[in-house]
């Protein structure tokens, strides 16, 4: 048997296998015989058919089974031997004179091969590593909000500028029929506002729905109108109230502070809202640190410039799939993840090139945080070492959930990665700055 590696270019080589009948005979004779000694042919005791029936009979069949083994083994030990880095897998060259009645054989495979390139971790304009703050605005929200969930519902005779309204929203035109709630907090300017004040259960209220809310998207909820339709809507609906209340939110008291961590851990005001900072900053790190990531990729994924196998990818993906494509289909695939494959070649070469590693002690340590930080939101504060490795064993045992963990770990170190080998351009922002700046 030979076997030899013709380059087209650098992207594109053909593997060439040429099998003699002294590379597999005996193998196929070794079937035979044990088909001779299996094989029920009426009219034939067993073990007694003759070869030459065995051989037309099931002959070419086990012929093409060992070529095919003989063909699988040669090629992927070839690709080992020779370290070569392909992308996809090598695809069968077509022979239009082929035929099994032969005793030497030569099959051709096309291979698209991994480019060489290198990585520049400069940047020329220096990438965003935003630091976001909770800012007044935001503690004192979620305070209010704390407030509010422990508060208490009164009803109302009128409706003030506290109150709740729930109602039904009717438009025949639209075929709007909803009943919905809503605060008059929410109600936007003081022209729609006076509309409601002094209004009474049985009361109809007509309103136009342009400019009726601060957030237009509330338009869409209390409606029932879906997310295309919302934006510039103005049309006359009528609200007929059903029932008025009144919020009365609880005092920020020491009751309060024990409900939300526990007894005696916060004393003071002060120590509430610096508390909710430190908490929810806790929280922004996963926003900053992913967006970071999806930055930084995009930088990566724009300035590694290298090509690509293009034609044998497209024709790989014509025929790799469980379900079949045409070429054209195959040609929009590519399209859609070539950049997801670019970038997956780049995170490759830097994790090589910086033998980045997960060791399973890492894996263990980075599993045992994660269970504690999802036993410490059912209150579940302090377990065991002995309980922690025992849990983590057993999810570490997992296959799926090991390679998913360990995805997720080798994020984690890359992104650290770029934090210390990258030059970024740390930016102090609120939540909602953040929101405005990164999602337009």
């Amino acid at each position: 048997m030979n076997i030899t590696k013709q380059s087209i270019d650098a992207l594109n080589a053909v593997i060439k296998i040429e099998i003699a009948g002294a590379d597999y005979q005996e193998k196929v004779e070794k079937g035979l015989k044990d088909y001779r000694k299996k094989a029920n042919i009426p009219g034939f005791r067993n073990g007694q058919i003759p070869m030459g029936l065995i051989k037309k009979q099931f002959g070419k069949a086990l012929l093409a089974e060992e070529i095919n083994k003989l063909i699988q083994d040669t090629l992927n030990q070839y690709l080992i031997d020779e370290k070569l880095d392909i992308l996809g897998n090598p695809l069968p060259k077509e022979q239009a004179d082929f035929s099994w009645d032969r005793e030497d054989f030569s099959f051709e495979f096309e291979i698209g091969l991994a480019p060489a390139f290198e990585i520049d971790l400069t940047a020329k304009n220096s990438i965003i590593h935003y630091q976001i703050e909770a800012d007044d605005k935001l503690i004192n929200s979620e305070i209010d909000t704390v407030l509010s969930r422990y508060g208490k519902m009164s009803l109302l005779d009128e409706v003030t500028e506290e109150a709740t309204v729930t109602g039904k929203f009717v438009n025949e035109e639209k075929a709007i029929e909803k009943t919905s709630t809503i605060n008059m907090s929410d109600i936007k300017g003081k022209t729609n506002l006076k509309k409601f004040l002094g209004k009474k259960v049985g009361d109809v209220v007509e309103l136009q729905t342009k400019d009726l809310f601060e957030d237009e998207h509330k338009l869409g909820y209390v409606l029932g109108v879906q997310h295309d339709e919302v934006h510039g809507l103005d049309i006359n609906v009528t609200l007929t109230i059903e029932n008025i209340t009144k919020l009365d939110k609880a005092e920020l008291n020491q009751e309060i502070f024990d409900k939300m961590f526990g007894e005696g851990t916060i004393s003071s005001a002060d120590e509430l809202k610096a508390r909710i900072k430190q908490d929810a900053e806790l929280q922004f790190l996963s926003h900053s640190d992913q967006q970071l990531l999806n930055d930084v990729t995009e930088f990566l994924i724009a300035n590694t410039k290298f090509d690509l196998p293009q034609e044998f990818l497209i024709k790989w993906l014509n025929t790799a799939g469980e379900k079949s494509m045409t070429l054209e289909e195959a040609a929009a695939e590519y399209d859609r993840s070539e950049k997801g494959l670019r970038y997956q070649l780049i995170e490759s070469k830097l994790i090589t090139d910086n033998k980045i590693q997960v060791a399973f002690e890492d894996l263990k340590n980075f599993t045992i945080e994660l269970i504690k930080a999802q036993m410490a939101q059912y209150g579940q504060m302090n377990p065991s070492d002995k309980e922690m490795d025992e849990i983590a064993y057993k999810v570490l045992t997992n296959e799926e959930e090991r390679k998913r963990l360990s995805a997720q770990m080798m994020s984690t170190k890359l992104l650290d990665f770029f934090k210390e080998n990258i030059k970024l351009k740390a930016k102090k922002v609120s939540y909602d700055d953040f929101v405005k700046e990164v999602y337009k």
